[in-house]
């Protein structure tokens, strides 16, 4: 018997090949996510350990929220934290043990193209000033000399080598203050890197930095190096002895523990997203497993009824079949993990095209994953092969003796709506309930939610292959008989036709659900600037990235403007729950933004108090006058009056503070967007022109009219768009690759008819039309049912993230119509190689074939 199971894995090498195909790619996503993920951790671990290696002991303020990322160089990151007086450095060298000790300071510095006069930087890695550290063995010089004095500065050596930049070159820096120009007196590395995976370093001697970065009299933090035979936590215990309160003293195993466990946080969600794309091109792949063992079930009941009749019990015939399925699924993952180191480096790659240029390490391909792709893509298979295998074991000895005993059976009519719409509900159920009640493991339900779903209507999906195959293939039959047949072939089995078509009723459904939610974004964004936005320019940097005040500062002086309003945002803590606040100007925000104060003013802003979103007043159950306490990462808890309720909070959130209290409970100023309203009189075009002659000093600032903004806003959603489906285009890859499966199995199952037409005068043309246009119809059904599904997916996110923002739902008919064009096409390209299969036969030798 399992001979026979091995002989009949090995004996249609092409069907193995296309059955084992889409468990490679699905397991080969996984185990790339998981690959590059490691990858990425293991190196910025070594990043890490290099830059603490310089160190000890750090000293750095405590900070009321939980550990954040530090700066390289052991200097500590001085987001969330108070700065630390210079005076303590010297009680730090006073202590016993300590061999030597510097003060550091870091801020945002962003360097300006000498040639473009455009800025270099600030989408994704940091842009990244630090002081210079003469003793620090991580900063390596590769040209020129240290900086020294004011007008010095040291670039890293990838921006250095991506913008052609030379020791001895002037080159424009942007601070939170106004724009200065430095000389370039070195080029350096970070460690054996050029820089620090893409963020952009400008380095300048100590009290430049803290002038520049205005923390004079002040570190970030204190290094310290400890003597020969001094452990770390016995320094460590020695200098905390002598700090005042609110400082403390970390070892440098601490500080790389926590930029760990912090990069790992910022991973995890990465990690998670292109998991969730693994794993839809699983489950895609199992619609394709499951169909493939059923074709081949059916095609193979005489030769399994014979095995029955010579004496193989039903538990053999059930267990060859899932050997058959363990034996494709394990090597098929196993090629899988091949193909995912591939795709990481593949994906390594594409980071750095992106400028995320990650330090050098070696591939990580940990015994975790390959244990993980092993058993997820194994078990995939072995599920999906499960009914199919159940099936074989029925068959009778008697079948053996049967004409047409390949032909498809499956449930009645009766059981198969019962047990859809039973499976369908039991989708909806959940998926409706995460996405509208909103509980603490709403990914998992909607993720549950929406797969049993599409088995439901998988189950439910042949009771209208026939029809829907009727209405698509009526035009065909127009063509002759090769139309007329092609139609007749997509209709001849519907359960066959449909469960081809749900692999690509997935992908597509998540395509078309993507694609309603972006233009739905979209519009939800253009109705709240219609609603809230009064100003008639908006200010930001190409990237959205925060940047310096001056600019403000700037266009104040602009005769042409009425009002300029400055607009911060961040982050802070409520009873235990991290929120965003905006910052907003008190004396401006009314008449550039529109707030709908419910109760209260924003007057109230100016008297230290805050103002906060109706809902999340209701909830909290806040009363305008009540006192409440917000904890801020450098100040700590600190106690606020609402002053007033808003209803619209589409521009500012939920949580709105003046830039005053801002600037009272956050060391680091910089502004997300300014918004500026003209004067009475001035038009558009000469408020536009005033304006960017004002901030031209600052090349990373964007001033867009209200049009121009919202096609900007528009792009970063399509390129999110496209992002996203580009992704879910393994999944549709995968589905035509079941077409093509099927197809060819088809092929082989009608191999006497197709000889019989041959014989009757059908041209080796016409049978590659007739095999096209029921891969065209099966394709088209596909996509046409995906659409239908993702219409739903769409309007029931939609409706479900409308206090989120989402307030409007736009369906793009055009674009879906592209899609289901494009389905068909795809189907003419599934369709080749079956085609020519077909077209190929020899006709003595099919038409005497059984």
């Amino acid at each position: 018997m399992w001979r026979a199971t091995l002989k009949s894995l090995l004996a249609k090498k092409l069907r193995l090949v296309l059955t084992a195909l889409s468990i490679v790619l699905g397991v080969g996503f996984m185990a790339g996510t998981y690959v590059l993920t490691d990858t990425m951790a293991k190196a910025f671990d070594e990043v890490f350990e290099t830059a603490s290696a310089d160190t000890d002991i750090l000293v750095r303020s405590e900070s009321a929220f939980s550990a954040t990322a530090q700066g390289p160089g052991g200097g500590g990151g001085s987001e969330g934290r108070q700065p630390v007086q210079e005076a303590v450095l010297e009680d730090v060298l006073a202590v016993e043990g300590v061999a030597m000790a510097h003060g550091d300071v870091q801020g945002y510095a962003q360097f300006v193209d000498p040639e473009t006069n455009e800025a270099i930087g600030g989408f994704g890695p940091p842009t990244i000033g630090l002081s210079w550290d003469p003793d620090s063995s991580v900063l390596t010089i590769r040209d020129g000399r240290a900086p020294e004095a004011y007008g010095e500065v040291a670039v890293d050596a990838a921006t250095a080598r991506t913008h052609d930049l030379s020791v001895g070159q002037e080159i424009p820096v942007l601070f939170t203050g106004p724009p200065q120009t430095f000389t370039i007196v070195a080029i350096v590395g970070f460690g054996d890197a050029d820089n620090l995976a893409g963020a952009t370093l400008a380095l300048f001697e100590l009290k430049t930095a803290q002038g520049l970065f205005d923390k004079v009299g002040v570190y970030d933090a204190i290094s310290v190096d400890a003597e020969e035979g001094v452990s770390q936590t016995e320094l460590r215990n020695r200098i905390q002895a002598v700090l005042p309160e609110g400082v403390e003293a970390v070892t440098s195993a601490t500080v790389a523990d926590e930029n760990a466990q912090a990069l790992n946080d910022g991973l995890g969600f990465f990690k998670v997203a292109l998991l969730v794309f693994a794993f839809i091109a699983l489950f895609v792949g199992a619609f394709i497993i499951f169909n493939t063992f059923s074709i081949i079930t059916a095609q193979r009941t005489r030769e399994l009824a014979l095995l029955r009749a010579l004496g193989a019990s039903r538990t053999q015939v059930l267990l060859s079949v899932l050997v058959e399925a363990l034996l494709v699924g394990l090597v098929a993952s196993a090629i899988g993990i091949g193909v995912g180191v591939l795709i990481a480096v593949g994906l390594e790659s594409l980071l750095t095209l992106f400028g995320i240029d990650l330090p050098s390490t070696s591939i990580q391909l940990l015994p975790r994953t390959i244990v993980v792709s092993l058993v997820i893509g194994t078990v995939v298979t072995l599920v999906a092969s499960v009914i199919p295998a159940r099936r074989a074991a029925r068959v009778a000895p008697i079948e053996a003796l049967r004409d047409g005993a390949g032909a498809a059976r499956g449930t009645s009519l009766h059981r198969r709506v019962v047990v859809g719409v039973a499976v369908t509900a039991l989708g909806v159920i959940p998926l409706l309930y995460g996405l509208f009640a909103k509980p603490d493991s709403v990914g998992q339900l909607v993720g549950f939610g929406a797969a049993v779903t599409f088995l439901g209507i998988a189950i439910l999906s042949p009771l209208i292959a026939r029809p829907v195959a009727t209405v698509l293939g009526a035009p065909l039959r127009r063509l002759g008989v090769h139309g007329r047949l092609g139609q007749e072939n997509a209709m001849r089995n519907p359960r066959r036709t449909a469960s081809t078509a749900a692999a690509l009723m997935i992908g597509l459904a998540l395509v078309s659900m993507v694609t309603i939610l972006s233009a739905s974004l979209k519009a939800s964004f253009n109705a709240a600037l219609d609603a809230t936005l009064k100003a008639d320019l908006t200010l930001t940097t190409s990237s959205f990235t925060a940047f310096s005040p001056e600019v403000a500062n700037l266009v104040r002086q602009v005769p042409e403007a009425e009002a300029v309003s400055e607009f911060r945002q961040t982050v802070f803590r409520y009873d235990g729950n991290t929120s965003f606040l905006t910052a907003v100007d008190p004396d401006t925000i009314e008449s550039v933004a529109t707030l709908d104060m419910v109760e209260g003013s924003t007057a109230a802003l100016a008297q230290g108090s805050l103002l906060v979103f109706k809902d999340v007043a209701e909830e909290n159950g806040f009363a305008q006058g009540e006192t409440i306490t917000l904890t801020f990462p450098s100040t700590g808890e600190q106690e606020f009056i609402v002053g007033g309720i808003y209803g619209e909070n589409r521009l500012v959130g939920d949580w709105v503070v003046s830039v005053q209290a801002y600037e009272q409970n956050y060391t680091e100023q910089l502004d997300s967007f300014v918004l500026v309203k003209g004067a009475p009189g001035v038009s558009p075009a000469d408020l536009l022109a005033a304006v960017e002659a004002q901030v031209g000093d600052f090349p990373n600032i964007e001033v867009q009219d209200q049009a121009a903004f919202r096609e900007k806003q528009a792009g970063f959603i399509d390129q999110l768009l496209g992002l996203v489906t580009a992704l879910l285009l393994l999944a549709v890859i995968i589905a035509l690759f079941g077409i093509v499966n099927t197809l060819s199995l088809s092929i082989f199952e009608r191999t006497h008819e197709i000889g019989l037409l041959r014989a009757v005068g059908m041209t080796r043309r016409q049978i590659r039309a007739m095999v096209r246009w029921e891969s065209v119809i099966i394709a088209v059904f596909g996509a046409l049912l995906g659409l239908a599904i993702g219409v739903f997916f769409g309007f029931a996110l939609q409706q479900a993230l409308q206090e989120e923002g989402l307030s409007e739902l736009a369906i793009p008919g055009p674009q879906l119509l592209v899609y289901v064009i494009l389905a068909g096409l795809a189907g003419v390209v599934a369709a080749v190689m079956p085609a020519r299969k077909a077209a190929s036969l020899n006709v003595l030798e099919a038409i005497s074939y059984e």
